[in-house]
């Protein structure tokens, strides 16, 4: 088909404002897929995705379409995951379209998530068609978020589109404004290859799955092909375009988006953003913007059960081969026995990796308390990263500790502005500047570490606007705090899976809370057992388990009272000895409360 024909789009959104409802109407109205094999959210392949109603992984297919004038066109949809976590995902699909459908709750309005992707898309200069979406609801505000996007945008009322995804209203408009807004791709068969890996799967057959636009040059089977980032050769072992079902063909053209299979074994090995070429004609540069995903959140996942230890191992490795962004090595702690510390792309993605686990592998599992990973500067001039506290340096080696920040963006009605700066003061956020969207919501720029936003906050958030408010942020850089690490003792014996680093501020109020948790779940001992706090060689907070009294003096009766004092003293000098040697057993519950809160 004629370059002219092909259209590449993606559709962005906020979460839950309609992307994949949206998506199941296109494929409908194009009769891609047959109405007998029709349900909800049809590109969402994991139960997780459509119980959330998230898009976790992104998703392509191809659609045709025949005009009202008869002719023929290729619509290539390149669905996008819909939250912070996943933006290089997002940025990595925008960057193979030429234009965007930029979806809006017609009762919620622009939302933080929305603004993220939609900067993402001017920056690659695509075509954006706004659309409001859900204007079969009650409780609507077309005229406001028309305001909010002919303010953002600088659009005129005609070009905005109003749909209900849900009863189909509006399909036929978006369609064709995809045909006559968005331009077609740019590029020549006949230069050099060049093609953007936007994704990447794994089949335990075939092996690692690329996912391809092709911005200029052809892709055909048995080609021998090269990876910019790492110079790793391939042969093409098979070669076609994404449909509902894989679709074979000979050649992929300039402007065409399918998938090609080289054999390999390792999902590491292609990596999302990378460049192909052709190994006979090299390129001098690659196609802009590929960097390797980062993990920002860290956690350590322990079986409850010892003996699944192996179990768990192996669960791992098959997640990774389908998400090259998890990151997994064996650590030991004294108190939970063997396990893994696990990097992620945030908080969403660390939930989604442990529902797995627990759903698809059977597993029970302990996980610690998600933390980030810090720039330890020594007194030595030695710069060292640290994601596990039990790793930090002794005090008196460390010249300064540095934490990575975020900017944060808020949009929230104006109402709630007192509520979420209160919320923010306290998780150590600076306001950089405001922006009224309209003259009822308001964008709030922030500046957060991302220790403080990583565990509650998005709850703390929704609270505090009674659901209104919307959060999104990105990376900033790394900057030094005064940092500690709390120790939690029990009976004087440091526990590493309770250590956290925290701001010097907030370290009482930490230590405070866990030694309180774990008073009430640890069982009584026949001795008092200590539970402290510390902060290298100081107590910052302590509580005690009472130990259990044994009547020792129940069986006499009457008699010198010398009897009973003998007896009491011999029981004080055995709980002493007890208290030196007994060891206290913590159950794993402990730690479940613990991090649960």
């Amino acid at each position: 088909m004629s370059i002219d024909r092909i259209r590449n789009f993606c559709i962005i959104a906020h979460i839950d404002h309609g992307k994949s409802t949206l998506a199941d109407r296109l494929l409908e109205y194009t009769e891609t897929i047959p109405m007998r094999e029709m349900k909800e959210q049809v590109l969402d392949d994991m139960e997780l995705e459509r119980e959330r109603g998230i898009t976790i992984k992104s998703h392509a297919i191809q659609m045709k379409y025949h005009s009202k004038n008869d002719e023929e066109y290729l619509l290539n949809l390149i669905d996008t995951p819909g939250h912070v976590d996943f933006t290089y995902e997002v940025s990595r699909s925008i960057a193979a379209c030429e234009g965007a459908l930029l979806l809006i709750d017609a009762s919620q309005g622009i939302q933080a998530q929305t603004l993220s992707n939609l900067y993402l898309a001017m920056e690659n200069d695509l075509t954006i068609i706004p659309i409001i979406n859900k204007i079969d609801i009650p409780n609507i505000y077309i005229e406001r978020v028309k305001t909010q996007i002919k303010e953002l945008l600088g659009v005129g009322s005609d070009e905005i589109l109003l749909t209900s995804a849900k009863l189909g209203t509006g399909v036929s408009e978006v369609i064709e404004a995809i045909i006559g807004r968005i331009p077609p791709p740019d590029g020549s068969a006949d230069k050099p290859l060049k093609a953007l890996i936007f994704d990447s799967t794994f089949d335990t057959y075939r092996g690692v799955i690329v996912y391809v636009r092709i911005f200029s040059g052809r892709l055909r089977e048995n080609d021998k092909i090269e990876m910019f980032s790492n110079k790793k050769t391939y042969n093409v072992d098979e070669v076609g375009i994404l449909q509902i079902k894989k679709k074979k063909l000979s050649q992929l053209n300039s402007g065409e988006v399918g998938y090609i299979i080289t054999g390999a074994k390792k999902l590491e090995d292609i990596k999302v953003g990378d460049t192909i070429y052709s190994s006979g004609r090299p390129i001098d540069k690659p196609l802009k913007g590929y960097k390797v995903a980062k993990q920002m959140v860290f956690a350590g996942f322990f079986p409850v059960n010892n003996e699944d230890y192996e179990n768990l191992k192996g669960s791992l490795a098959k997640l990774k081969l389908n998400d090259a962004s998890l990151f997994y090595e064996p650590e030991s702690s004294n108190a939970l026995g063997f396990g893994f510390r696990c990097g992620f792309l945030g908080i969403l993605h660390k939930e989604i990796i442990q529902q797995r686990l627990e759903r698809e592998y059977n597993l029970e599992i302990i996980s610690t308390i998600p933390n980030v990973k810090y720039l330890v500067c020594l007194t030595n001039g030695e710069k060292i990263y640290v994601d596990n506290p039990s790793e930090l340096p002794e005090r008196g080696e460390i010249e300064k500790i540095e934490e990575p920040y975020v900017n944060a963006q808020i949009i929230t009605p104006t109402e709630y502005i007192g509520n979420l700066l209160k919320i923010s003061k306290v998780r150590r956020g600076k306001l950089e500047r405001t922006e009224y969207l309209d003259k009822k919501s308001v964008l709030l720029h922030l500046k957060f570490p991302f220790s403080e936003i990583i565990f509650d906050f998005f709850d703390k958030l929704k609270s505090a606007s009674r659901g209104y408010a919307s959060f999104d942020y990105e990376y900033y850089k790394y900057q030094a705090s005064e940092l500690v690490k709390v120790d939690i003792l029990i009976s004087n014996v440091p526990v590493d899976a309770l250590s956290l680093i925290v701001h010097k501020e907030k370290a009482y109020i930490w230590g405070r809370s866990v030694c309180e948790k774990l008073r009430k779940i640890i069982p009584r001992q026949l001795f008092e057992v200590a539970i402290q706090a510390a902060i290298g060689s100081k107590i910052i907070a302590r509580e005690s388990i009472k130990p259990v009294r044994k009547n020792v003096t129940g069986k006499c009766y009457g008699g010198d009272i010398t009897r009973k004092r003998k007896l009491l003293e011999k029981q004080k000098l055995g709980k002493k000895r007890m208290k030196k040697l007994g060891k206290v057993e913590i159950p794993k519950e402990a730690f479940l409360v613990v991090y649960s809160s």
